[in-house]
């Protein structure tokens, strides 16, 4: 049976990607965090969660080598732990940007980091991060400024992955969505129009597609996910 871990399994893309996985045969480690605001409810045999404090690098390592210890092997890992803020440049000070660097970069290198090391010992994984438009392009993270630096570095350690782990089949690629259709979102943006938004589903759908026998040849570092929006 393939492993898959799934960072933040109780978030909106956490549990479609756990799902999605569960439904293809999977055996799911999700991470939770201590007193986090939603429970994670997922009963499934073949899913088993853990807390996890993805800042706290020991803990993501210990984490991971248990999963290892169990299950032999890592075939992939979606890490969906974000934060996001709003501020412009003149409204955003050091200590906002290293805020945001901690909830979206560090959160997936204390955790891609030693999957990586594994699947490298493997020869094979597949490693998903979830970016954004405004970090993949600047002009696009206006009034975002903390957000899109603390994304923009999940572009650079995939190549940086890439680059070292070449001539094996462990690819990194970063999933970038657009609107992600969630219930928090239509809260906030009543007026807009849901059908053009990239719905959770969709995007576990694109995930396991790339882990699937007909994605092997695959080396896809980019991953747009945007409908319509």
């Amino acid at each position: 049976m393939k492993t898959v871990i799934v960072t933040g399994a109780s978030g909106n893309l956490g549990r479609a990607v756990i799902n999605r996985f569960l439904a293809e045969g999977y055996f799911v480690h999700g991470t939770v965090i201590s007193n986090g605001p939603v429970p994670c409810d997922i009963q499934d045999e073949r899913f088993e969660k853990a807390v996890v404090d993805l800042l706290n690098e020991e803990d993501a390592e210990r984490f991971t080598a248990s999963v290892i210890a169990r299950q032999g092997a890592i075939h992939a890992a979606v890490l969906t732990v974000g934060g996001f803020a709003m501020g412009d440049i003149a409204a955003t000070k050091a200590s906002d940007i290293f805020k945001q660097y901690r909830l979206n970069f560090e959160t997936a290198y204390n955790i891609a980091r030693p999957v990586f090391v594994q699947m490298l010992k493997q020869g094979t994984g597949r490693i998903f991060m979830i970016g954004s438009k405004p970090g993949l392009q600047a002009g696009l993270g206006t009034g975002m400024t903390a957000y899109s630096l603390g994304k923009s570095l999940i572009f650079h350690l995939a190549e940086l992955m890439n680059n070292e782990a070449k001539g094996t089949n462990v690819v990194t690629s970063v999933l970038v969505p657009s609107t992600i259709d969630t219930p928090q979102n239509r809260k906030a943006m009543p007026d807009a129009d849901f059908a053009d938004w990239v719905k959770t589903e969709d995007i576990a759908e694109t995930i396991c597609y790339y882990c699937s026998e007909k994605a092997k040849a695959i080396r896809e570092p980019l991953i747009k996910v945007y409908n319509n929006a």
